[in-house]
């Protein structure tokens, strides 16, 4: 059992904890310590047995929880309980395809086809990719999965005047950074890449398995070959509770 502070008062758990922090607060910090040395796929104790051990409003215990299971910390599985989570991939930022990160940390890729189709290219996707306002575009929407676990929603758009054909063999199933590099002599040498954060509709929510609302990683990539042509405009849309990107950084 979870201990709580002399005086019952869960703002005052533990006296390391400042007394005027708010209870679901000092409550989330002691669920860390609490995760920290529990192994992942651990259940944790009940809602009902959080707010005894603590003496808070199962209220307070609902928004502790909600809070780490944003951070990626806790798992809910409906009907099941609450279970102490798997760490989050962590994915260096470089120039790469999402099937060569995910084989790089011995998981495996696999996409699911949601949409493709050709589009007129509006006037900000026209310069993006290097072609007239109102050129076809092929836009590919793909569910991304790492050992068949849902991790993001990406969305590439690629001038069809220079890749013509390649609806069919991404329509198969083929990594796309591949296929351009095998099929059209394509080698990707550089691109600019935006992170922001976004919280999840319910479209999105339904995709990736996760709470509508809950933060997610939200990536714009502008991709060029070595020719220095425009390749690909990509938006990313990646489950913030599992995943966080890594780089390296380097004084000027």
């Amino acid at each position: 059992m979870l201990e709580t502070s002399p005086t019952g008062d869960a703002g005052a758990v533990s006296g390391a904890r400042g007394q005027r922090e708010p209870k679901y607060w000092a409550l989330k910090q002691h669920l860390l310590d609490l995760l920290d040395a529990m192994p992942a796929g651990s259940p944790i104790p009940t809602e009902r047995a959080l707010a005894g051990d603590f003496n808070v409003s199962r209220t307070t215990v609902r928004q502790a929880l909600a809070d780490l299971t944003a951070e990626g910390r806790l798992h809910r599985v409906q009907g099941k309980g609450t279970f102490a989570a798997e760490p989050k991939l962590a994915q260096r930022l470089h120039l790469s395809s999402y099937t060569e990160d995910m084989r790089a940390q011995g998981r495996e890729p696999s996409s699911k086809l949601l949409d493709i189709e050709e589009v007129p290219a509006e006037g900000e996707m026209a310069k993006l990719l290097g072609i007239r306002p109102g050129a076809k575009v092929l836009r590919l929407n793909r569910l991304r999965l790492a050992d068949a676990e849902p991790m993001a929603i990406e969305t590439t758009h690629l001038a069809v005047g220079r890749f013509r054909g390649l609806r069919k063999h991404v329509s198969a199933g083929a990594s796309l950074y591949a296929v351009l590099r095998e099929q059209y002599g394509v080698e990707m040498d550089r691109a600019e890449e935006t992170i922001e954060t976004a919280l999840a509709g319910p479209q999105e929510a339904e995709l990736l398995g996760a709470d509508v609302g809950v933060p997610m990683l939200l990536l714009s990539r502008h991709s060029f070959a070595t020719d220095g042509r425009p390749v690909e405009f990509v938006r990313s849309i990646y489950r913030g509770d599992r995943y966080k990107f890594v780089t390296t950084l380097n004084r000027p």
